[in-house]
């Protein structure tokens, strides 16, 4: 997809930045080497003051006695196995055992184990196959975090019309407050990069490959079925725009049905390859679980049937005993799941011992409904015909460009309802990694907001590398990546460098993005609950 060019400095710079925190990501919450590097000093210090939180989470036993490089491996990289990571690699090394392993979807966990059993088939002689599924986990979401910052750059320039912008936001997702989760053996990662490259496709016309990234996506988180909206407004706005084109042009058009006929056939063909992972994987589920026994249980391991006596979890058809949703009329495992094992839905999070966890998804509640009002202020009738109307700039071909142009009204509607719904039908403390991976208005407004109102981020005239104008204010210096190492001119680097100068706004935002980041690495890594 020619993700990185080498005549695009500032995707250079991206890149880079975005392989430089990932690094550094690694680097602070490794467990061991406190003699070779002042960085490894804090978090051996954390681990020191904060010991390992004995959370009442999933935690198969290990059926293999660990070898000396598995155990140096652990202290390095153990933090990254934390909450869901434990789910992740389990399915990937022994499948949908148990019932509640459902919940998280199948190819982030494939992918980890085919590049543990291809790439890293030359360890296997020094490590055993769960730490090489760690090692495959890590070195794969380092990749897909910076492919994800280079698809949102790429992404912003189209729909933003303002590298600028678009630049400073990739570097924002760099530094994402959800970083952790974008490290660890979570699927965040490879979702937003199959995301983001998907709407970037979508953006570009290339329909198809659109829609082959949206039903991969689908295939690794199930809010990846919303990502559907998307190409249901993109075949229902260029309809509606047809219909209005001048009378010169109508006889170029084809009839009405024809047009109709054409809008049917695509959406019904581009959403079916959307949800068909989701429902396979349903039907596997129903399968695995809801059909005839096969004795699995004489073939699972005497440690993980105990596991499962003294946790409760369902197995695969033990002794002919089948889960309650599978005589559902819809049996569909995953809603069952999130019922039964973690209560998710309608306001039910909605009690006073959850205030903290509320407290804790304060900021990105604040900053998605700021983006949201601050779009409809800027663009009231554009909302209120949801786009659909042709204006005299679209006609003229001067859109306009930056966060509040029309292009970005059904990201806008996108990323508020994930808002809405995670923070009235989830377990609100999620929001940030939710959001944060899943849309790229969360970075986009950030980027508007230190754009608009960081004086260290004006300077007269415009940047000849913009796509569109989209302010009278450009980034300071040079190009980034004009250096050869992209951090020299990066605006992050710089509002850093002065942050006895930045306005109060900035503080506000680079300290929520640092803080989260760092918050993240100490308490995730150490079993302690986070986002």
């Amino acid at each position: 997809m020619e993700l990185v060019s080498r005549r695009d400095p500032h995707l250079r710079g991206v890149v880079w930045f975005a392989a430089c925190c990932r690094a550094l990501t690694l680097l602070l919450q490794a467990r061991s080497l406190l003699d070779f590097n002042l960085l490894f000093f804090f978090q051996a210090l954390f681990n020191l003051l904060i010991p390992d939180h004995a959370a009442d989470a999933f935690s198969p036993p290990r059926l293999s006695e660990p070898g000396l490089w598995d155990l140096l491996l652990e202290r390095l990289l153990g933090g990254l196995s934390r909450w869901d990571a434990e789910h992740f690699l389990f399915i990937a090394e022994r499948g949908y055992l148990y019932e509640h392993n459902c919940a998280f979807f199948p190819l982030y966990p494939l992918s980890v184990r085919a590049v543990a059993e291809g790439a890293l088939w030359p360890l296997q002689q020094l490590l055993r196959l769960r730490s090489r599924l760690l090692l495959s986990a890590v070195l794969l979401n380092s990749l897909f975090s910076v492919l994800a910052a280079a698809a949102l750059y790429k992404l912003g320039c189209v729909v933003l019309q303002c590298r600028r912008v678009a630049f400073l936001a990739a570097v924002l997702f760099s530094i994402s407050p959800a970083n952790v989760f974008m490290a660890a053996a979570y699927s965040e990662s490879m979702f937003a990069f199959l995301a983001f490259s998907a709407m970037w496709q979508l953006e570009k016309g290339q329909s198809w490959l659109s829609g082959l990234l949206f039903s991969l996506a689908s295939g690794v988180r199930a809010n990846g079925l919303i990502n559907a909206g998307f190409f249901l407004y993109s075949r229902g706005k260029c309809f509606a725009l047809q219909l209005q084109v001048g009378s010169g042009s109508v006889r170029k058009l084809p009839p009405l049905w024809k047009q109709l006929l054409g809008l049917a056939s695509s959406v019904v063909l581009m959403c079916a390859g959307i949800f068909l992972p989701f429902a396979l994987f349903q039907y596997y589920a129903y399968v695995r679980f809801c059909g005839p026994g096969i004795g699995l249980e004489q073939t699972v391991p005497k440690p993980l049937l105990q596991l499962a006596l003294d946790k409760g979890y369902c197995l695969a058809a033990v002794d002919g005993v089948k889960p309650p949703w599978c005589s559902q009329r819809f049996p569909v495992v995953y809603s069952y799941i999130q019922d039964a094992y973690w209560n998710v839905g309608f306001l039910r999070y909605f009690e006073l011992r959850q205030v903290p966890n509320f407290l804790l998804a304060l900021p990105v509640t604040l900053l998605g409904s700021w983006a949201a009002w601050t779009y409809i202020i800027a663009n009231p009738r554009h909302c209120l015909t949801l786009g659909l109307e042709r204006r005299k700039s679209e006609e003229e071909g001067k859109p306009r460009a930056g966060f509040c142009c029309p292009a970005v009204f059904v990201y806008v509607v996108h990323a508020t309802v994930l808002l809405a719904f995670g923070f009235f039908c989830m377990h609100v403390q999620v929001l940030t990694r939710f959001l944060g991976s899943s849309s790229p208005i969360l970075y986009w407004f950030s980027a508007h907001l230190l754009q608009e109102y960081e004086p260290l981020l004006w300077s007269e005239g415009t940047d000849h590398q913009t796509v569109a104008p989209c302010s009278e204010k450009s980034l300071l210096g040079k190009s980034p990546g004009s250096s050869g190492k992209g951090t020299s001119e990066n605006p992050v680097v710089r509002l850093l460098m002065n942050c006895r100068l930045i306005t109060p706004l900035s503080k506000c935002i680079l300290g929520f993005f640092l803080s989260y980041w760092l918050l993240g690495l100490i308490l995730h890594c150490n079993f302690l609950p986070w986002t």
